[in-house]
């Protein structure tokens, strides 16, 4: 009896083992379907998940997908129709002002071009001047070089109109005008008022119109004493469109209070 249930037993454990055999062989050939089932089905789910990122971001899609295609050379670009006329004019760009050179002496120093006579300046003052006879006197311009300066209290002998010698030009080198070519009578006007001179002899210098030398010129001498006016007279002619007068100091700085420019003869 015992050994009917070991071999009963035997032949069972023979028989689970060899369905075990069975079942693993089973898996074995089924396994590469499986696997490339599985494969396919995730290469399927990537392919729509890949779909499904292009379907939200549209400018991956537009990047991909936009073409630019050119028309073709022989259809005509389609007109621009043109703006309505505005009454309202273009906006224009301007160049930022400049800015304003400062008023000094010099910049009123400048000349104009070539003016004809009568000429009146007025040396060392900057405002225009008016004399007793009418006559209208230009603010100081045309020297080269000096200082100015103006003594509106001191009283002013042998003349109708002592504001013109109540301001002088001083230590200046040359004086240059515009003028048409031509033939002219220029006066100068002297008047000692500088209270550093005391006598004949203490300012002399010398001066050329135009080719007129007047040599070691005393204002004090030739006016017979300070604080009273002279005029000196020169008759000249002008070829280069231009009236020309040099001052050479000897004594102390040469001086002037105005010139003043008229036609000759």
């Amino acid at each position: 009896m015992g050994r009917r249930i070991l071999v009963v037993m035997g032949i069972m454990s023979f028989t689970t083992q060899r369905n075990v055999r069975q079942r693993s062989m089973r898996w074995v050939r089924y396994l590469p379907g499986g696997f490339i089932v599985v494969l396919a089905l995730f290469l399927f789910a990537g392919c729509q998940s890949g779909t499904e990122w292009h379907s939200d971001n549209p400018v991956s899609v537009t990047a991909a997908t936009t073409t630019v295609t050119a028309p073709p050379a022989d259809v005509p670009a389609p007109a621009v129709a043109a703006a309505p006329p505005t009454d309202t004019p273009a906006p224009t760009m301007e160049s930022p002002p400049a800015a304003a050179a400062p008023v000094t002496a010099a910049a009123t120093n400048a000349v104009p071009g070539p003016v004809p006579p009568p000429i009146r300046i007025k040396a060392g003052l900057f405002d225009s001047l008016t004399d007793a006879d009418g006559n209208v006197w230009l603010p100081d311009q045309g020297f080269a070089d000096g200082e100015t300066t103006e003594r509106p209290d001191v009283k002013v002998a042998n003349t109708t109109t002592p504001a013109i010698y109540q301001s002088e030009r001083y230590s200046m080198t040359s004086f240059s005008y515009p003028v048409p070519n031509g033939k002219y009578v220029v006066k100068l006007y002297f008047a000692e008022t500088y209270d550093g001179i005391t006598g004949p002899g203490q300012r002399v210098f010398s001066f050329n119109v135009e080719g007129q030398e007047f040599k070691d010129f005393d204002v004090w001498a030739k006016a017979g004493g300070p604080m009273r006016a002279y005029i000196e007279t020169a008759n000249v002619e002008v070829t280069n469109g231009r009236l020309d007068i040099t001052f050479t100091p000897n004594v102390q700085n040469p001086e002037i209070n105005g010139i003043e420019i008229l036609p000759g003869n």
